[in-house]
Parts: structure tokens; sequence; C-alpha cells
């Protein structure tokens, strides 16, 4: 592991520490929210695959109605009608996003990275991209070059070129950069993820 990965993951173990007294209130709101519009538990917890291939368990607050897979397992697109009213504005916002960071205090993710995809996902993409798991030399991240690039709007080839493009270029000046993009999204409720 290079010296910038060891101490980023400094940096994201103490940044997430710090935050998680302030997300924790925020969450506990927003689970209040989830509770009065919908039936089901407001935390969402789903199998993703992280660094080396490595499955792990990710935490969300629940933006989609319960039964959103009833059909089976589906890509959320942009206006996606399994979003609830809630889940709109905590999608927006990333609020859905702040209990990754038990994720990130864990280990199985960073502050910024790939983000990290379902093992069904990625098996229906290798089929048509044969270097998609080329994303997961890294630990997946909260954020990412792809999310404050496009996110939604992105086929799953454009992220992975975003991916691959944080992967060979990542400094402190890209992680910053990509901070900033996505303060500005969560301040303004503008952007894509």
């Amino acid at each position: 592991m290079c010296t910038y990965r060891i101490i980023k993951r400094g940096i994201d173990f103490f940044i997430s520490i710090v935050l998680l007294i302030p997300a924790l209130l925020l969450c506990s709101i927003s689970a209040l929210f989830i509770i009065l519009e919908t039936k089901g538990n407001p935390l969402y917890v789903q199998e993703r695959v992280g660094l080396s291939g490595k499955r792990f368990k990710i935490y969300k607050l629940r933006s989609m109605y319960s039964d959103a897979e009833k059909d089976g397992y589906q890509w959320a697109t942009k206006n996606d009608v399994r979003i609830t009213k809630v889940g709109h504005f905590l999608r927006k916002t990333r609020i859905d996003e702040l209990p990754q960071l038990i994720n990130i205090i864990k280990g199985d993710m960073a502050i910024i990275g790939p983000r990290p995809e379902r093992p069904e996902f990625i098996e229906e993409f290798l089929k048509d991209i044969p270097d998609f798991n080329d994303r997961i030399v890294i630990k997946p991240g909260i954020t990412g070059w792809a999310q404050v690039n496009g996110g939604y709007e992105l086929t799953p080839k454009e992220k992975l070129e975003y991916d691959k493009y944080y992967i060979e270029h990542e400094c402190s000046c890209l992680d910053i950069l990509i901070i900033l993009k996505t303060i500005q999204v969560v301040f303004t409720g503008h952007g894509s993820r």
C-alpha cells in the first residue's frame, strides 16, 4: 500500500469519528421522517463489493419504498419511481449516505473512491465491460470522481472511465476538488450522484 493511501486512511478514520455524532443526530431525525412516510426499517443494509472483490455490508438510510425490489434487483435511475418523497430529499442532499461513516471506520470504505456496486450488477456489467473490475483496486468511497461528474446520468461504462481516471490520478489535489464539489451538491441540492 502506498504512503498516500496509508495517510488517506488515517484522515478518513479521523474525519469519520469527528462527524459521527452530528451524523447520528441527523440520521435519527431523518429516520423519524422515513418511518412517518413509509413502513419498514429506516436503515437499509445491502451487500456490496469492495477492495479486491471483498464483499461487505453497506449501510444507508432507506430512500425507497420497502418493496422497491419485489420484482428483482434494479439499477437506480435519476427519477426512479421507487424513491419516496423523503428519499428524494435524502438523496439530493446525500444524507442517505451518512451511515456509511460506519463503513469507513470499519475499514470497508473510504470517503473518496469508486462507489461500491452490488455483486449482481457487477456480474451483469462484466458481460459487456470486461475491465469493470479494474475499479476494485482501491477502496470504494462515499463520494468520488464519477459521482461529482454525472452520477445517475452516467452509464456503467462511463462511470468506469471516471473511476479509472481517479485511480490513475489519485492525489490530494483531486481529493480536495471532489470534496469541494460534493459539499456544493450537499448544500445546493444540485448535481448528480
